[in-house]
């Protein structure tokens, strides 16, 4: 039997979503409850890893099992085995075509942004900071000019492992609320750091320091070195990825609505 969850996770204590030999990361923690409830081995595969820092609002994963147990067993037995700051959400039983990460149409984040004068303490982790004052409409020149399908090497990382840097960027959008930036990207896939990297870039533009058209020409240049530098990851949300109607999984979960 294939089964998917949806998990959520605060990202700050662990490093990033791929296991690794210390044992300190979100697929290891859960594998580790997932075993403990199924009492047997439990391996994972998921929709889109996650770095050292950033959030899960809706990852989603699957695995194999022989394990027959109801489909909310899976979220509130596994749940006992988690950490605090990991839960999974919701589960289904899926058939063995369906691939987390394969399957997937698209992929969607988010980064929350604290506009003040001092860094943030409460939500220290959990968002990004920006001293300087922000124009919503700089924000919004310069994300639609980002807009569609590019070669986007100058917001790769050197360490990314995709086959291909041209993906196809298919919505951002800037709220404001209060003191608190919200935005949303969704694409058909992300290079590794490439919404940190469009931050920077968007914030470097927003701010002043730069002019919409700049953004144009890092773009054109293919090059990393001529953008801005890669924003932190506190403030980057996992909002999950997007399948056809007819697979039934969820796109939203309650975890969403305490973003601004």
């Amino acid at each position: 039997m294939r089964v998917a969850l949806g998990v959520s996770y605060r990202g700050g204590s662990y490093n990033g979503w791929q296991s690794q030999p210390n044992g300190r990361t979100v697929q290891d923690a859960l594998e580790k409850g997932l075993s403990a409830f199924a009492a047997r081995p439990v391996r994972t595969v998921c929709a889109g890893r996650t770095d050292a820092g950033v959030h899960g609002i809706n990852q989603v994963i699957h695995f194999d099992t022989d394990v027959e147990r109801e489909p909310f067993s899976w979220v509130r037995g596994v749940n006992r085995y988690l950490p605090p700051d990991i839960a999974i959400q919701w589960s289904r039983f899926t058939g063995e075509d369906f691939h987390a990460r394969n399957s997937a149409r698209g992929r969607r984040y988010a980064y929350l942004l604290l506009e003040s004068a001092v860094r943030p303490a409460i939500e220290s982790g959990q968002c990004g900071w920006i001293f300087r004052p922000l124009q919503q409409d700089a924000l919004e020149a310069a994300a639609a000019r980002l807009i569609g399908e590019h070669d986007f090497s100058s917001f790769r990382s050197s360490e990314c492992q995709a086959a291909s840097p041209i993906k196809t960027l298919r919505e951002i959008t800037v709220q404001r609320r209060g003191v608190y930036w919200r935005f949303e990207f969704e694409a058909s896939a992300f290079l590794h750091h490439m919404v940190r990297n469009l931050m920077g870039c968007l914030l470097a533009v927003g701010s002043g320091t730069r002019s919409p058209d700049w953004v144009s020409d890092v773009l054109a240049a293919r090059d990393r070195k001529v953008a801005a530098p890669t924003f932190a990851p506190d403030g980057l949300y996992f909002l999950g990825p997007t399948y056809d109607a007819e697979l039934d999984i969820p796109r939203r979960v309650a975890a969403l609505d305490w973003l601004p």
